[in-house]
């Protein structure tokens, strides 16, 4: 799909493999490669499987306990020696509570630090709304220069975190630990920075733009629509920032209708970028789907979904307002 090896799935079964391999396998392989990547977590190895990598590389693994400003501190330090570094917490605390040791000592300094924030939006689930990253994305959106991705499987986080070696700056990637909806195939590839059209026609009358857990509700949408006689386009747009304008502008131009879904609160996530990207090229009709300005709270992920309006319902339903309000 659009000149990257993309294969799409998109059979809304869950994936036998859990997400957060796909990140430790992957590192696993690129530190056997490349001696001087690093990798520093906050007491959280065995909640994402990169034990394997103190093991393996005990002298390139780092545990810096729960202490996560001192963990960023660490990680800034290594990349000022010349490292490739990943550094891992959940989403709430390698975002908010290491913050300005993130904005100070890595992005401000110029240094490259790859930040990966598991248990992204509503996946935190029975960790509670003190656990809940609706606002990690936002943090990392506000901060110059910055990478901000939204993966949505296994292979697609496996890719990114190969692609990740190369980026410059700072980089937050969101992502979920387990139980996710296989999208896409094995050994798909992408590039970011780039969106990819999962589906697409001459004839449709809005724009689906997505990523993450809600690339599998948009995609279910679609089906919905399609049903209906009503086509649309959907867009996965993992990449944040930088964001993919020309997708943007072209799916706009040809629709005219935009709807965002994100599993993230919409006054400053990925509806808040498209929108800043509409209004200032090709201002057009775009209804959000996301968090609507709330907290989190504890509970299974089906019901905070449901809670949230993360359904593809949801989707339906924004999709049918904003064709009307063209």
């Amino acid at each position: 799909v659009r000149e990257m090896n993309v294969k799409l799935i998109g059979k809304h079964e869950k994936d036998s493999r859990a997400c957060r391999d796909g990140l430790a396998l992957t590192l696993n392989e690129l530190m056997a490669q490349d001696k001087s990547i690093v990798y520093v977590d906050c007491d959280l190895m065995g909640c994402i499987n990169t034990k394997q990598l103190r093991k393996n590389y005990p002298e390139r693994a780092f545990e810096a306990g729960i202490a996560e400003g001192n963990a960023a501190g660490v990680a800034a330090g290594l990349a000022a020696t010349g490292k490739k570094v990943f550094f891992h917490s959940f989403g709430t605390f390698s975002s908010r509570r290491c913050y300005d040791q993130i904005y100070m000592s890595a992005a401000y300094a110029g240094l490259s630090v790859r930040v990966l924030g598991s248990d992204a939006g509503v996946t935190a689930a029975f960790n509670g709304g003190t656990h809940m990253p609706l606002e990690d994305a936002a943090m990392y959106l506000s901060i110059p220069e910055t990478t901000v991705l939204d993966p949505a499987d296994y292979d697609q986080l496996a890719s990114i975190t190969r692609g990740l070696v190369n980026v410059e700056g700072v980089s937050f990637t969101r992502f979920v630990r387990k139980d996710v909806i296989q999208v896409y195939g094995e050994g798909s590839e992408f590039e970011i920075g780039k969106g990819v059209v999962l589906h697409e026609s001459e004839d449709d009358k809005a724009a689906i733009i997505t990523s993450g857990i809600m690339v599998d509700e948009s995609l279910k949408a679609y089906e919905a629509l399609q049903a209906e006689g009503i086509s649309v386009r959907v867009i996965d747009m993992f990449t944040w920032k930088p964001l993919d304008e020309e997708l943007v502008l072209k799916a706009a131009g040809e629709t005219g209708a935009i709807v965002t879904a994100e599993n993230h609160n919409v006054t400053c996530g990925l509806g808040s970028v498209v929108a800043n990207c509409l209004a200032k090229n090709c201002p057009t009709v775009q209804e959000f789907v996301g968090v609507q300005d709330q907290f989190g709270q504890v509970g299974p992920q089906a019901f905070l979904m449901d809670t949230y309006g993360l359904r593809a319902a949801n989707i339906v339903e924004a999709v049918k307002k904003a064709i009307s309000r063209k």
